[in-house]
């Protein structure tokens, strides 16, 4: 639904003194698995967002109507409690708990919102409704806080409130993105800065059609077997606490401490960051051919290295890695399924699409979505 039909639709249910805000989805150029190691990340949000309208109430009481679940919800800021029969409504109503056990003292409203951001695809729709959630209650009652202070407060709801225990990028994105930018983060000191995407490049978006079933126990598996590396790591490397503090030196000089899972675990994770840093330089210099070459390189060390991928994301990796304009291609996010991402020449990015679909549904069977777009600004209310 775009912005004018939403606000017609609102305005007629809510009156003309509602407010709207958007905060978008993201997706991750470069730097996978390597936020819970301290790492570095290269996100940049991307024109889908959620768009949410508040009317504000005098009192304490909050009512929600999702126009994609079809449902609707209502708490009071008295007592907020989970709600297992709308588990959507627990997204909003753990950003409100938080800010209020951080002092915010909110006012009460009617909430309608709906998004275009695909859910379950790896793309931050829960985020983005969570940061809008923020950005709208703290607004509607007159705070100024800042971007990196959403995100860090939307990120607890997450991981306390809802249960999932999500890294900070997908909600410091949302928050802070700019446009036509990635934003390089530092996942150990929360710094940031941001990355021009070089002009005449298009960030192309293939979502597989498949969810990721395997996400949260591998995912797990994982993060220990990170762990396991930096415990015995540390007998030889004394001064390190995470995997950002190998270089890939000292990780090859030290592999026989290491069991050959664990070893390619590392692998993965200290030559990502690497590329992560290569990656910016190449953005900053407009160099296209280095940075798609780093996406490739990123994707061949998730499948192989990290073991995340699955056949639909080398599968439509693959494919497009073969279309003319295409600098480079990888699967982003967590893994098991949801999307890859593509550096495209603008010039090409339709024909691109046009050819890439077809191919996948012919190689698969299943019929993927293809978004063809571009770095966006963050969160905020829409004037």
């Amino acid at each position: 639904m775009d912005i004018e039909s939403f606000r017609g639709r609102v305005v007629a249910e809510l009156g003309d003194d509602v407010r709207i805000f958007r905060a978008p989805g993201r997706v991750n150029i470069i730097g996978e698995h390597t936020d819970y190691n301290d790492g570095f990340v290269l996100p940049a949000a991307i024109d889908r967002e959620v768009l949410l309208a508040v009317h504000p109430r005098g009192q304490r009481l909050v009512t929600l109507t999702s126009l994609d679940f079809e449902g609707s919800s209502s708490f009071s800021l008295d007592e907020i409690g989970y709600d297992a029969e709308q588990p959507w409504s627990n997204y909003l109503r753990g950003v409100c708990y938080v800010l209020e056990e951080a002092g915010y003292h909110l006012r009460g409203g009617d909430v309608i919102f709906s998004g275009d951001v695909p859910i379950g695809a790896g793309l931050s729709s829960s985020a983005a409704l969570e940061v809008a959630t923020a950005t709208a209650f703290l607004q509607m009652a007159e705070y100024e806080v800042s971007g990196k202070e959403v995100a860090l407060l939307c990120q607890r709801a997450e991981n306390e409130f809802v249960g999932t225990r999500c890294g900070i990028m997908d909600q410091f994105i949302s928050a802070l993105g700019q446009q036509d930018h990635a934003l390089l983060i530092d996942c150990r000191s929360l710094d940031y800065r941001a990355v021009p995407v070089p002009a005449g490049a298009k960030l192309v978006i293939g979502d597989t059609g498949v969810r990721r079933g395997l996400v949260t126990s591998e995912y797990n598996t994982r993060r220990a077997q990170c762990e396991e590396g930096v415990a015995l790591l540390q007998h030889a490397l004394p001064g390190i606490t995470a995997l950002r503090d190998v270089t890939p030196a000292q990780l090859e000089a030290h592999r026989d401490l290491l069991p050959e899972a664990v070893y390619r675990r590392c692998r993965h994770v200290v030559t990502e960051n690497a590329r992560v840093l290569q990656a910016v330089a190449a953005m900053e210099a407009g160099d296209l051919r280095t940075l798609g070459q780093r996406l490739n390189d990123s994707h061949t060390s998730l499948r192989d290295d990290y073991e995340v991928s699955c056949p639909e994301l080398n599968a439509m990796v693959e494919i497009a890695q073969r279309q003319p304009g295409v600098y480079g291609a990888r699967m982003t996010g967590a893994g098991f399924g949801g999307c890859t991402v593509s550096l495209v020449d603008e010039a090409h990015a339709e024909a691109f699409a046009a050819e890439v679909a077809p191919a996948y549904r012919e190689a698969t069977g299943l019929t993927p979505q293809i978004y063809i777009s571009t770095a966006s600004a963050g969160a905020g209310e829409v004037e």
